[in-house]
């Protein structure tokens, strides 16, 4: 099942002609999951990958650089004919907001579900789920965590052979859970392999709520607005610097960090190489850029830069 993701926008607040407001998409197997949708997603989207038939949204919070492409959006859909129901989830206040917005949309030609999350509440899809966990920021703000459920256990069926179990039917009932004569399920399969864990921040000061949520996470996404120079303004303004996102991703032992939401006031190296002096495993995606996501034992979480025509320059 391969899963990746594509960074539709990355930078903060404002957009830059090289990044554009926050957006994340999120591909597992042939699910679609968008994660914020800033100004101009549906058009940063039709540039690269084209636009998708979204399985789910989810809104970190309300400032309006993470949620203002969405009306554009859903009339978009409409016009294309869509027709199976899509969900938006987001905090407290979703549904008045979306609501209020009636006007700007207007009637849809499928089912729009507004869902307000609790914080620790999941929504639980086809072997994997999304988890909302609340953050630090100047208004209720959400992060978000994905993951798989765990795997079965390696089947080894050169052992199982030795063991007296002919390859065919046989081999199928222990991986079932069966006992085969005398021979249990135990004896040839491993124990149960985890699945993969991508965890998005949203706007956050360093929060252990995030901490935690990120523990041995295969991507850590978190946004990097300033550089630690600018630590007390990250502090006010209820953002992180690129050396704080890095400690925390030392701290939870992630596999890759991803860095975004990027001030105008920086290129991005210079955040790239503050945080990789305390955490090497980091990367700063630009926009269309992603960040393939393999099983463990498959190897290891890497940034594919986009090549396409229609890159940013």
């Amino acid at each position: 099942m391969d899963l990746s993701l594509f960074f539709a926008g990355t930078a903060g607040s404002v957009p830059t002609a090289r990044r554009g407001l926050p957006a994340l998409l999120v591909r597992r197997g042939g699910d679609r999951l968008l994660f914020d949708c800033g100004e101009g997603t549906q058009r940063q989207l039709v540039r690269s990958t084209g636009l998708p038939e979204l399985d789910a949204v989810f809104v970190t919070h309300f400032h309006a650089d993470h949620w203002l492409g969405l009306p554009g959006m859903l009339k978009t859909f409409d016009l294309r004919g869509r027709e199976r129901p899509l969900t938006v989830h987001g905090p407290p206040g979703l549904a008045d907001m979306l609501g209020a917005l009636r006007r700007v949309y207007g009637r849809l030609s499928y089912g729009l579900e507004l869902v307000e999350l609790e914080p620790g509440e999941s929504v639980r899809r086809e072997g994997y789920s999304v988890a909302a966990f609340a953050v630090r920021h100047r208004m209720p703000a959400y992060g978000y965590a994905l993951w798989e459920e765990q795997r079965p256990g390696r089947f080894d069926a050169g052992l199982a052979e030795r063991l007296g179990v002919a390859p065919g039917p046989d081999f199928g009932r222990l991986q079932r859970g069966e006992t085969v004569g005398e021979v249990t399920p135990e004896q040839v399969i491993g124990p149960a392999r985890p699945g993969r864990k991508v965890v998005i921040s949203g706007d956050t000061a360093p929060c252990e709520a995030l901490a935690v949520a990120a523990h041995e996470a295969d991507v850590l996404v978190h946004e990097a607005t300033f550089a630690d120079e600018e630590i007390e303004r990250a502090e006010k303004t209820g953002h992180t610097t690129a050396g704080q996102a890095a400690r925390i991703a030392l701290g939870a032992g992630v596999r890759l960090l991803a860095l975004t939401h990027l001030s105008t006031r920086y290129a991005g190296r210079e955040l790239r190489d503050e945080a990789r002096a305390v955490f090497a495993q980091t990367v700063l995606p630009r926009d269309f850029d992603s960040i393939e996501v393999p099983l463990a034992e498959r190897g290891k979480p890497a940034l594919v830069r986009w090549e396409g025509e229609a890159a940013p320059a």
